[in-house]
């Protein structure tokens, strides 16, 4: 690759060495033994000491010996072929715009035969291994990693650390007190180790869909989906979600309802900051959405492939999307344009909330035909909502059938290990050079103060290598391309007093993620848009779409109702309605040009500004909501609450980019701008 191309990502080729410095780190001693001396010649292995454990005090107190003699299962993590940093080369070069290889993609079988590890280091790793004592489990088909199993004490040796048993987060866990290392001959074909540390970090998805209570269809899908976990039940059987409903009144489109009364239409609501409000949205159509937010019939997705990546699959999927479909007169599901790449058996179900993220398959795969109704969709079923949607995510790109994928799950970065951003990246990096597109949600918890005490992001949203999605309240009036109000996604709450007669501040509720990441630097193609006085971590997010619940999507869903399991209706938002949306905008791209976005980000940040509707604060102060007490009906009461517009904790909007809405809304011209700009 010419250098000048290497230049453009030379800050995001820097996210695997910032991470390497944490090896650097003062090790732990552990207190119930001597640590195993590690073989001559050794080289230290980047990313196995876990991140939490340096400066975790509460850990150290809790640091002990683990038993020696308990099976431990790992990943080693093989290194591409030729380097990392070629392959990062290779990325910055088919990714922007003016290089002389911009959009010169590989298909699988190039990529593999240019990066791909090679067959003798996995022999090396394996034979090492094996002389180790461990078992070796598997060498993963595309020769990512060898999975491996062994004691403890085999462990200790194989990689020369001291394993201890601490307290992490809640959980005994079992890590190593220093970072592992291997012979330097082996070592030299490996990247990093997964599973010296047991700790699990549970994705979430950024989906939210209030009901008003507590139901008993949430005790009976939590125990239906326990029973499943247990007994190892292959897929798809996940029990559907408990039912939502929601409450009305309700407006049919923004600013349709105004809330001047209860819903006897008879008891006074109190104006709000001198307005009266306007009652929230049911939740937009997908016609509403599709035509709301510039929709084109004549790109509206053929030839595209959009991946959808979830934990779990619901076996109602199909049938609900086309019920859904008729009754608001959108094309249902034509033959095998759905189609789906699942794991095996499901686990952690109980842990994972199997039954939940149904609820995101629902409106992942909804929100996505809505936007671009003749698109292909494949759904990628992770067997969990850990290690599963990594190996999902990789099936996403070995397959290299999808064009743009979808992902609305994240976790916190200071939850995310070393170990795991390796396992991501290899992924992501594949994929940018296979042309494919990576959108992740940014979060629904705004800074992450309120929810953990730290101002932060989450992952995998801030990777350099997927594009960030945040959100926006946006009020779509009863039109084509008619947005009537919109603004950043943050959400205050005000509840109605006992009187009625005036609101109460409930402080912040939610809202779009968004800050700086502190594991990876600003990337080059951020120079120049965010603000020099910002944190010099990468900004997140990118982009931005409708995300807020009170303008957010009515999605159709089989349920569990106390009555028994049956389809119905409910809104859900969150940054997880926002990134299949925005996905279908890039997609629109794909289909205009007839060639892949691949790295979409150094070409979003180069595009004029006019292709994105730059979101600022809006005159609205809020829409009322009303919330069935019991979740499914008025018979339990209904509640009234204000929920505010542009409060996302302490992010703010500004001119330009700004840590909401990132660059803003993909507009009107957002799809023919950014096709225009893609490589030949």
């Amino acid at each position: 690759m010419p250098r000048s191309s290497n230049s453009q990502h030379s800050s995001a080729r820097l996210s695997f060495r910032l991470l390497t410095a944490a090896v650097g780190a003062t090790a732990l001693v552990a207190t119930g033994g001597a640590a195993h001396a590690a073989p001559a010649r050794t080289t230290t292995i980047a990313g196995t000491l876990p991140r939490w454990l340096p400066s975790g005090t509460a850990a150290r107190l809790a640091l002990r010996s683990a038993p020696v003699d308990t099976p431990q299962s790992v990943r080693v993590y093989l290194a591409p072929r030729g380097g990392l940093s070629a392959l990062q080369a290779a990325v910055a070069g088919v990714s922007t715009p003016g290089s002389p290889t911009y959009g010169h993609y590989l298909d699988g079988a190039q990529y593999a035969a240019a990066f791909g590890p090679t067959e003798a280091a996995a022999t090396t790793v394996s034979n090492y291994l094996a002389s180790a004592g461990l078992h070796v489990d598997s060498v993963e088909a595309s020769r990512r990693y060898v999975a491996a199993t062994g004691t403890r004490q085999q462990l200790q040796r194989a990689f020369g650390v001291t394993l201890a048993s601490f307290t992490h987060d809640g959980a005994d866990v079992v890590a190593p007190t220093t970072a592992a290392s291997l012979p330097t001959d082996v070592a030299a074909d490996v990247m990093t180790i997964s599973g010296l540390d047991t700790s699990v970090q549970r994705m979430t998805s950024q989906r939210i869909a209030e009901t008003g209570g507590t139901t008993a269809a949430d005790t009976t899908a939590n125990r239906t989906a326990a029973a499943a976990s247990a007994a190892g039940v292959a897929q798809p059987v996940v029990a559907p979600p408990a039912a939502s409903v929601v409450g009305r009144p309700c407006s049919q489109f923004y600013g349709g309802l105004l809330a001047k009364y209860q819903a006897d239409y008879k008891t006074p609501l109190p104006a709000f900051h001198g307005q009266t409000p306007s009652y929230a949205l049911c939740g937009y159509t997908a016609p509403q959405l599709f035509n709301g937010l510039g929709g084109d019939t004549g790109t509206s997705g053929g030839g595209v492939t959009v991946g959808v990546v979830d934990a779990y699959n619901s076996s109602t999927i199909v049938a609900d999307t086309n019920t859904y479909s008729s009754a608001y007169g959108w094309p249902t599901l034509a033959r095998n344009q759905y189609s789906t790449w699942s794991a095996g058996k499901f686990t952690d179900q109980e842990a994972c909330d199997a039954s939940g993220w149904t609820g995101e398959q629902t409106l992942d795969v909804q929100a996505v035909h809505a936007m671009r109704p003749a698109a292909r969709i494949r759904y990628y079923a992770a067997s969990n909502c850990a290690g599963g949607l990594i190996d999902a995510l990789a099936a996403v790109v070995d397959e290299n059938r999808a064009d743009v994928v979808t992902n609305s799950w994240g976790g916190l970065e200071t939850d995310t290990g070393a170990d795991d951003v390796f396992a991501y990246e290899q992924i992501f990096l594949q994929g940018a050079l296979q042309g494919q597109t990576f959108l992740f949600s940014s979060g629904d918890n705004g800074d992450e103060i309120a929810s953990t005490g730290t101002k932060q992001v989450d992952y995998p949203t801030s990777d350099p290598y997927v594009t960030s999605v945040g959100g926006t309240s946006t009020g779509l009036g009863n039109g084509v391309r008619n947005v009537v109000a919109e603004t950043g996604w943050g959400t205050g709450v005000y509840a109605l007093n006992d009187k009625g007669t005036d609101w109460v501040d409930g402080g912040f509720l939610y809202g779009a993620g968004g800050g700086y990441s502190t594991l990876f630097p600003r990337p080059a193609w951020q120079a120049g848009t965010v603000p020099n006085t910002a944190p010099t971590g990468r900004a997140v997010p990118d982009i931005a779409s409708v995300a807020d619940p009170q303008t957010g999507m009515l999605v159709g869903q089989t349920q569990t109702f106390p009555d028994g399991v049956r389809y119905g209706e409910y809104r859900i938002g969150g940054t997880s309605l926002a990134s299949p949306l925005a996905a279908g905008a890039i997609a629109e791209a794909v289909q205009r040009k007839g060639k892949r976005a691949g790295l979409a980000n150094p070409a979003l940040y180069s595009i004029a500004r006019g292709a994105y509707t730059d979101v600022q604060a809006s005159t609205v102060k809020g829409v009322v909501r009303a919330n069935y007490v019991n979740g499914l009906d008025p018979s339990g009461g209904t509640s009234y609450t204000v929920r505010t517009w542009g409060r996302d904790s302490t992010l703010g909007l500004a001119k330009g980019w700004d840590p909401v809405t990132g660059l803003g809304r993909p507009g009107a011209t957002f799809a023919r701008t950014l096709a225009s700009t893609l490589g030949k």
